[in-house]
């Protein structure tokens, strides 16, 4: 009988950390190889952790609720594993990921301005906070000067809004240089000013007053995230939409014909989904320019492309799975892949990795019986598709004997993207090449 430290494991090349959402037995339990543990939280993504050892729980190091360091051990185990064996395991525990550069704009929130407005002496003074900073973001902080009211003005993307590493980290090229002003209006303004000297300003949300019978609902860890990841990508990129409507009646009638034979011989549904990445990733190739991400006044060409695809979860939220290097793939494996991101996604069953990197990103709001939408982009990435609902319509059919008038299926498309390196001349020619390839779909292709 061997006892054994289970460790935190790491979670992607930018994950230090983690919280102890839930844990899933109590000491004293016995546990099976690879059974779950206990449920973590980092700042991508919710996940399990799995035993990596049989043996019994024998004492949980850590609470629910608390924040632990990656490679700290957080449970004691029981195994009848010779040393030998053990010490294998714990060589194999860590979850190792490839490296994903993510580049993230600094948020600015209205505690920011309402902070500096309030109190503009306070780095010289000493104020207490109720916040949670872990000893990593407390070092940071002192070793560059940042104050606690200053460090409370940050926007955090961890559980409960906590700061991480990563967010410091991005606030400090914009250290300083985050103003408030007072404007002729009942709502205050805040600015932040780039590296090339240009401010932005943006009103503060408004109060709300509590009215009779209303009830009040706090955001849950995801959608905390969401809301500021949304709010972030309307103040970085200044966002046009353009509309396309597209014929897909031979898309829609090629799909009906082939999708039972589809699933009997290789046991997977085939969704429009797959069919809608492969367009994409065609009409990438022919337009490089949106597959890429803005860092400052430099603009980085993806060589790879990796296309997002925005998911709904049952709980409400959002998540979007990435399919990496989709254009090395056919359109069997993009089927298979989609299903499986899609399957796990929904069962909570992804990994960090799996969520980053992405280089565009597609919605389905037809999916919810929606025409169109204005999609928000995705950042760091310049542009957006959404799909809407394909309806049966009269249209007109031109014909070299002339034009006749039949029932089609039609569908809206919307492309959302950053004017700040994407015109409307790209954009615009972007989404109706993406229309074609989806109009111009062979009856007649094999699968």
């Amino acid at each position: 009988m061997a006892q054994v430290e289970l460790i935190m494991p790491k979670m992607g090349e930018s994950v230090a950390e983690a919280t102890i959402i839930k844990w899933l037995k109590n000491e004293g339990d016995s546990i099976t190889l690879d059974e779950p543990l206990l449920e973590i939280a980092t700042d991508k993504v919710d996940t399990e952790i799995p035993s990596p050892f049989e043996g019994i729980l024998i004492k949980k190091l850590f609470n629910e609720g608390n924040v632990v360091q990656v490679g700290k051990p957080v449970a004691l185990i029981n195994t009848s594993a010779n040393a030998s064996e053990v010490k294998k395991e714990i060589a194999t525990v860590v979850v190792e990921q490839k490296k994903e550069t993510v580049i993230e704009p600094s948020i600015v929130i209205e505690s920011v301005a309402l902070a500096i407005e309030q109190s503009p002496t306070t780095e010289k003074q000493s104020v207490q906070t109720s916040r949670f900073y872990s000893p990593l973001v407390r070092n940071i902080a002192k070793q560059e000067g940042i104050s606690i009211v200053e460090l409370d003005s940050i926007a955090g993307t961890g559980a409960q809004g906590r700061v991480t590493k990563n967010d410091i980290l991005n606030y400090l090229p914009n250290k300083g240089k985050i103003q408030s002003h007072t404007q002729n209006s009942h709502l205050p303004l805040a600015s932040v000013v780039n590296e090339n000297g240009q401010k932005t300003e943006f009103k503060i949300s408004p109060k709300i007053t509590l009215m009779n019978g209303d009830e009040i609902v706090e955001m849950d860890r995801m959608r905390k995230l969401i809301a500021d990841h949304m709010v972030m990508s309307k103040q970085v990129s200044p966002h046009v939409t353009s509309y396309v409507e597209a014929d897909v009646t031979t898309m829609v009638q090629w799909r009906e014909k082939v999708k039972g034979e589809f699933e009997k011989r290789e046991k997977q549904k085939l969704t429009y989904t797959p069919i809608f990445i492969e367009a994409l990733v065609k009409a990438i190739k022919d337009f490089p320019m949106i597959n890429v991400s803005v860092d400052g006044t430099k603009i980085i060409i993806r060589k790879n492309i990796n296309i997002g695809m925005a998911a709904a979860l049952p709980s409400g939220n959002l998540i979007v799975p990435v399919v990496k290097n989709a254009d090395r793939m056919n359109l069997f494996g993009l089927t298979a892949t989609v299903n499986d991101l899609a399957n796990r996604a929904r069962t909570g069953k992804l990994v960090p990795d799996e969520i980053q990197g992405g280089t565009y990103t597609i919605t389905n709001v037809g999916s919810f019986g929606n025409a169109m939408g204005t999609p928000i982009i995705n950042q760091p990435q310049v542009a957006i598709m959404a799909v809407g609902a394909i309806k049966k319509k009269p249209a007109v059919i031109e014909t070299p004997s002339g034009d006749t008038i039949g029932i089609r299926h039609m569908m809206f498309l919307s492309h959302s993207y950053d004017h700040r390196v994407v015109d409307g001349a790209l954009g615009g020619k972007f989404l109706r090449r993406f229309a074609d390839y989806l109009e111009q779909w062979d009856i007649n292709r094999e699968i």
